[in-house]
């Protein structure tokens, strides 16, 4: 057991306060509607069908259950299929899991799920082999379904036909093979279905799944009505179409050659053709009414048409030595057909476990016997009770008593087993024995299936009445047993028809009619014959005894009922020299409602399952038993002595100190390895404290477990940055190393290095390289000015700016001469250099500039189209637009801070035109000149370089400049153009305009670089 936080009921019956039927209902009731369709019987698993698909499945489910005990989670099939593992792999022991049920109750997804769960948890280690054979076991099931089962009024997909399969471990307990036994085919449902049903699910497969051109190679039409074997009972239209290519999948993952699918399919559509031959009589002789057919089958077959027709209406007898010819009459000819039919269904579908067999059968088998272990999983049809119950009903609630006394037996003998290796005493309980049952039916010369067997053996003319009358002769006093002639009041049960057997599930009436027949199973040698001269090989491997001669005197054939009964017997003893682990399915309503309970059905299924004497034998004294170690290391919290660890001795030491101290001797025994409690109160006792500890035990863990996590991850990640620091390092080392090796030659080159790749530097290196590209940078800087004066250095700085910031779009701008700045305060460059210094002071004082940095005499054009001598000085906060030096270079109160230029622009010739653009839409445009001519130097750079330092003091951005022969301008607010043209026989630059469009005229000279 575990906490469960949502558990609802009681999980294991065995726990219930009252071992009776109503509170054994309401438990199952609460839990199937609450979704937990699996409760515990101890060690045997209750599974209700939910009829819906539910979600828990899946990897992590199979997680959850691997390699867990019982108890540790709630009630799963999982954990029946990991227990069954487990004990293979630590016992190394051969184990079986037994699932039994009614029809539609859920067996054959059982045996799938238990089937994924193992090929799961099992350690293929890339090993293509084992790979395999779990692909294979798991596609088995496809094939077997396709063949082997069918819809019945109380399930779509019903098992008609018993399966055992053996799944073998190396061993490593790796799965390398298996082996598939089957027992007892329905094959009556080959020819005759009741109402509702219909026949196996490969024939609506074939006709609604296979393409148009397979059915025309077959003779055959979609619809199922066409065909005597398929329009009896429902026609119902399922899943055929996906299911059809799933079995054709499985076939190619089975490794099924084309030919050998193709004859399947072939002989499938054979039967359906033959249940459509018809009989006739002409001239007192036996004919086939419709040849067509009877071609078809031949040609479905590999036989020839005389041949087959010849089978199907006479027989050949040989007696003494003599052959003679006997000629069939109508009824012996249909007999004949339909025995046909269901024998070459039964031999193929034996064909087909063989061919599987022979997939998954482990090499070297002789060998690997000594060593190999296997696990044993039976899936066989449920006890069932229809309108009409024959032979086969018979057989398969016989099966069903074999398997319930098995069931009582071996969990008596497991009870008895653990109790007298534990030193406890054993009490007897009383239960149900249905032996008396199981005699009734196969006791030697007195059971039913050997009045049976007589019967069929009796020579003369002996009827189904002749032996309802011989049963009830040798069977009158049996209280099992019943007919209307030994009962004459019980009306249920038809005269001389219907006999009645009391079985541990209930009593069924079973129709006599068709018993020696069903039970003989004849088949004429002619059909063996037949297909044995069949031109298809697979079809003549079927039937080897038909190569025996036709005078040749044989053993008679065992009866269908005896045949059954040896396969019981063999099933029982292979089921007993196994540890066996049980699933026990319910059905909850017919319906295959996911919500309806249906108590009446339900109760009756517990019945005859034997589950509440399933109950009371676990219950035989204790309800639970545990190891010692690990009861004691899951309660030991609820005490002092035993928490956090018992220091005592053993185990079972710790178990006594820790009931004493909760007084709960009275209510145990101790056996040698485990302890055993009595009533359920003191196990609800220790789970509610143990519930009520573990909140507290979680929270104090968890601060533990994080606080070694935390340290742990401060560990790795001082380690992690440790590693981290010493690669950087390595890496930087590296890289400068690299770095050292190119440039070790840079000093003596012309370029100063400039011209050296630098290597692609590392992740951690990226920062060091920007760094090092200004360090080399300022070094090559350093080696070139060292030519030059240090009283260069401003100018060269300016130069280097303007340079940038031109970026060769303009050719001349003044590079070659010495850059003096404040050309108006030389005498040289203004005769009227004192009122100009006079001016500037003034202006100084006013608007508190440091420095002029440019001055020069311009001709200005302004927003009006007009033109004027101006002069403007560039100080370090502004340009100043002046008067001319008539005017004494008077303030024109007319400035533009640095910080708010946007851009410059000028011309690629050597003229002198700038223009400063500025964010108040209203641009200055002059053109530098000197103070009587135009100038003969070029001076352009030299501003530009002035003022696009000043701009990148203030802003920390580059400023831009335009180089162009025509750019737009903004006058007093309107956009213009300005267009520079070279003009022929003009001497002078000169501002005109046309429109919106400014022309500065330039001589043709000027424009050379344009």
């Amino acid at each position: 057991m575990t906490m469960r936080e949502q558990e609802v009921g009681v999980f294991d019956f065995v726990l219930l306060d009252e071992i009776t039927l109503e509170k054994f209902m309401q438990n199952l009731q609460k839990r199937y509607q609450a979704g937990k369709i699996y409760t515990y019987i101890g060690e045997v698993a209750i599974s209700v069908n939910p009829y819906r698909v539910m979600n828990i499945y899946g990897n992590d489910y199979i997680n959850k259950y691997k390699n867990r005990e019982l108890f540790e989670n709630p009630p799963h099939i999982y954990a029946i299929a990991d227990a069954a593992y487990r004990d293979l792999r630590q016992q190394n022991k051969d184990t079986c899991i037994v699932i039994s049920g009614e029809s539609g109750s859920g067996k054959t997804e059982a045996s799938k799920i238990i089937m994924k769960y193992i090929a799961a948890v099992t350690n293929a280690h890339s090993q293509h082999d084992i790979e395999r054979v779990k692909n294979v076991l798991i596609q088995s099931n496809t094939i077997l379904e396709t063949f082997g089962n069918a819809k019945t009024n109380r399930n779509d997909n019903s098992s008609r036909f018993g399966k055992y399969m053996d799944i073998e471990f190396d061993f490593k307990h790796e799965p390398v093979g298996g082996i598939i036994t089957n027992f007892l085919l329905e094959k009556s449902r080959i020819v005759q279905q009741q109402e509702g049903e219909r026949n196996f699910h490969c024939f609506y497969q074939l006709l609604r799944g296979a393409s148009d051109a397979e059915l025309k190679q077959y003779g055959l039409t979609r619809d199922p009505s066409n065909y005597h074997f398929t329009n009896q009972g429902s026609t119902e239209t399922l899943s055929e179409r996906n299911d059809y290519k799933t079995t054709q999948q499985a076939f190619k993952a089975f490794g099924f050659s084309s030919e050998e699918i193709n004859t399947i399919w072939r002989t499938v559509a054979a039967i359906l053709q033959l249940g459509n031959i018809e009989f006739g009589v002409q001239d007192d002789e036996i004919v086939i009414k419709n040849q067509n057919q009877l071609k078809t089958v031949s040609k479905l077959l590999c036989v020839t048409e005389a041949e087959a027709s010849t089978a199907l209406t006479q027989r050949v007898i040989a007696a003494h030595g003599d052959i003679m010819k006997k000629q069939h009459d109508k009824s012996q000819a249909e007999f004949g057909r339909d025995a046909f039919a269901k024998a070459i269904y039964e031999r193929l579908f034996t064909w087909i476990v063989e061919r599987i067999n022979r997939a998954i059968e482990v090499p070297n088998k002789k060998l690997a016997k000594r060593f190999n272990r296997v696990i044993g999983v039976v899936d066989i049809y449920g006890f069932e009770i229809f309108e009409k119950n024959s032979l086969e009903q018979f057989c398969i609630n016989y099966c069903n008593e074999k398997l319930q006394q098995l069931f009582i037996e071996l969990v008596l003998k497991q009870e008895q087993e653990e109790y007298q290796r534990e030193g406890i005493a054993w009490t007897n309980v009383e239960y149900f024995n249905n032996q008396i049952i199981c005699d009734l039916v196969e006791a030697p010369h007195k059971g039913i299936i050997a009045i049976i067997d007589e019967a069929c053996m009796t020579v003369g003319k002996i009827n189904d009445e002749m032996l309802l009358e011989a049963m009830d002769k040798k069977l009158a006093h049996h209280k099992h047993y019943s007919s209307r002639q030994l009962k004459p009041m019980d009306k249920e049960l038809k005269h001389k028809q219907d006999f009645r057997i009391t079985h541990y599930a209930g009593d069924v009436a079973y129709s006599i009619i068709g018993f020696i027949e069903k039970n003989k199973d004849t088949l004429y040698q002619d059909f063996k014959r037949l297909l044995y001269h069949s031109n298809d090989k697979i079809i003549s491997s079927m039937w080897p005894e038909g190569a025996q001669d036709i005078t040749k005197i044989t053993k008679r054939p065992l009866t269908a009922g005896t045949i059954f009964m040896k396969s019981m017997s063999d099933l029982v003893q292979t089921l007993l020299s196994k540890e066996p682990f049980y699933i026990r399915c319910i059905k909850p309503n017919d319906s295959k409602s996911s919500v309806l309970f249906d108590e009446v059905r339900v109760e009756h299924q517990v019945r005859y399952l034997g589950l509440l004497e399933n109950v009371r034998v676990r219950r035989a004294g204790f309800v639970h038993r545990q190891r010692y170690d690990k009861f004691l290391l899951r309660y030991k919290m609820l005490s002092q002595y035993t928490w956090p660890n018992f220091k005592g001795p053993t185990d079972r030491d710790g178990v006594r100190v820790l009931l004493e101290e909760k007084r709960l001797l009275n209510d145990c025994k101790f056996g040698h390895t485990k302890i055993f409690i009595r009533s359920p109160r003191t196990l609800f006792q220790l789970e509610r404290e143990r519930n009520e500890m573990i909140p507290n035990i979680i929270i104090f863990l968890q601060k533990q477990v994080r606080g070694w996590i935390a340290r742990q991850n401060y560990k790795k990640m001082k380690a992690a940055m440790t590693i981290m620091r010493v690669y950087r390092q390595l890496k930087l080392r590296s890289y400068i190393a690299t770095l050292a090796q190119r440039f070790q030659h840079a000093k003596k080159m012309r370029d100063f290095g400039k011209s050296i790749q630098w290597p692609t530097p590392p992740i951690v290196g990226r920062r060091a390289e920007y760094h090092l590209k200004q360090m080399h940078g300022n070094w090559r800087a350093a080696m070139i000015l060292k030519r030059y004066p240090r009283s260069e250095w401003p100018q060269l700085r300016l130069q280097i700016i303007t340079a940038t910031a031109l970026k060769k779009r303009r050719k001349y701008w003044g590079q070659e001469r010495k850059w003096l700045g404040n050309y108006l305060g030389m005498s040289t460059e203004n005769s009227n250099y004192s009122s100009f210094n006079s001016s500037v002071n003034n202006i100084k004082n006013t608007e508190q500039y440091h420095h002029i940095l440019f001055s020069s005499f311009v001709k200005k054009f302004n927003k009006c189209n007009k033109s004027a001598d101006r002069s403007i000085i560039v100080t370090d906060t502004a340009i100043y637009k002046l008067d001319g030096a008539k005017n004494k270079f008077k303030n024109m109160k007319r400035s533009i801070a640095i910080r708010e230029i946007s851009s410059i622009s000028i011309s690629p010739g050597r003229d002198q035109l700038i223009v400063f653009h500025s964010h108040h839409n209203n641009d200055l445009i002059v053109n530098l000149q000197g103070e009587h001519t135009q100038l003969k130097d070029d001076r352009i750079g030299e501003i530009i370089g002035h003022v696009c330092k000043k701009y990148y003091d203030y802003t920390n951005r580059d400023l831009p400049v335009n180089v162009a022969s025509t750019f737009s301008v903004n006058l007093g607010g309107k956009p213009r153009k300005i267009s520079i043209e070279a003009v022929a026989g003009v001497e002078n630059v000169g501002f005109k305009h046309a429109g919106q469009i400014i022309v500065f005229e330039v001589p043709s000279s000027y424009a050379s670089s344009i």
